[in-house]
């Protein structure tokens, strides 16, 4: 795909018009069965891609491909094609400029399945998560190097969620456990052995409630750092305070396994949570949670919901479900809380 990305990019230079200069490039390689084929999927995209014409009247005289997203944004607020907005061409020009052509790479490889990866939040770092106990922190602006390599303590089954603290100096991960362990990522060693060359803390999610068994799916620092917020296979959702040390709120919030959960804002009070029961919920910790009652449910996805991720504004977030969908939701329209 890249290589057919990357030949049409090259090749939409040549078209003028619509039409294909001589010079196509595969002169000598007629040997190639898959340069005709190159040549008629560029020729197509040529013709159904290309920007409408009065486009080109913010460069007058020049008319070269491919044409720039500036200048096509300030064409359509100029109402150049004088239609309003865009064709559907200029849309499916506009998106292939951010297509992408390059890659993919293979920055690592392990001998056990990736279940978690995710970037920190000013995309300097990517965590992974394996199988095999293994959790890595790559530094993206170093080249992908290795700058935490973490070996989980009594992982069960997997790791199944890690984040990292606002500050970046501490990550937690969760296994099919109620046990959740911080460790500290800041320190200048590279290799966290637990409880070897690092101490890796447990927090006990299951401490209130006599210490029964239960897997913990999803987990979330709050903004500020000082709460981490869980969702489990009991359909509970818990909320630990770290100053205190000790779990704060348990919410039995679904009817199914709670498979992801976040803070909606920087205040905390907030919280979304996606379950296997399809559903999506909205919880206030200032009213509801003592009869475990959401302050909203949002509803439309067919099957479970895998991830949640907030704007940050309390408003708005986004969830992925297991129907093959992502839904954008606006808090201010969902359905009061029911039973």
């Amino acid at each position: 795909m890249g290589y057919a990305m990357s030949r049409l990019e090259i090749e939409s230079e040549l078209f003028e018009g619509g039409n294909v200069t001589s010079e196509a490039g595969c002169s000598n390689r007629s040997d190639k069965p898959f340069c005709k084929v190159d040549h008629e999927i560029a020729q197509l995209t040529n013709l159904k891609s290309v920007p409408n014409e009065r486009l080109h009247q913010l460069m007058p005289g020049k008319k070269k491909l491919p044409v720039s997203p500036v200048k096509m944004l300030a064409g359509r607020e100029g109402n150049y094609s004088r239609r309003g907005g865009f064709s559907s061409a200029d849309r499916c020009h506009m998106i292939s400029r951010y297509l992408p052509v390059n890659g993919p790479w293979l920055a690592d490889q392990m001998t056990s399945r990736a279940y978690v990866s995710q970037f920190s939040a000013d995309g300097s770092l990517f965590v992974a998560g394996f199988q095999g106990s293994d959790i890595r922190i790559y530094n993206v602006d170093r080249g992908w190097k290795v700058q935490k390599n973490i070996l989980a303590k009594s992982l069960r089954w997997t790791v199944t969620d890690t984040s990292l603290s606002p500050d970046q100096r501490h990550l937690v991960y969760t296994s099919m456990s109620p046990i959740v362990h911080i460790v500290n990522v800041g320190s200048a060693t590279t290799e966290s052995l637990a409880n070897i060359t690092e101490v890796h803390e447990g927090l006990d999610f299951s401490a209130a409630d006599g210490g029964y068994s239960f897997g913990i799916f999803s987990v979330k620092f709050s903004t500020d750092g000082r709460e981490l917020v869980a969702g489990s296979s009991d359909d509970s959702i818990y909320v630990y305070d770290l100053e205190a040390n000790k779990l704060s709120l348990r919410i039995a919030a679904h009817m199914a396994d709670v498979n992801t959960v976040t803070f909606a804002d920087e205040s905390g009070n907030l919280i979304y949570s996606g379950s296997d029961d399809n559903l999506c919920k909205v919880w206030d910790r200032r009213c509801f949670v003592a009869k475990d009652k959401p302050a909203g449910v949002l509803m439309g996805h067919l099957e479970g919901v895998t991830f949640i991720d907030s704007r940050g504004d309390g408003r708005y977030f986004i969830s992925n479900g297991k129907d093959q969908t992502i839904k954008l939701w606006d808090t201010r329209k969902m359905s009061s809380n029911t039973s």
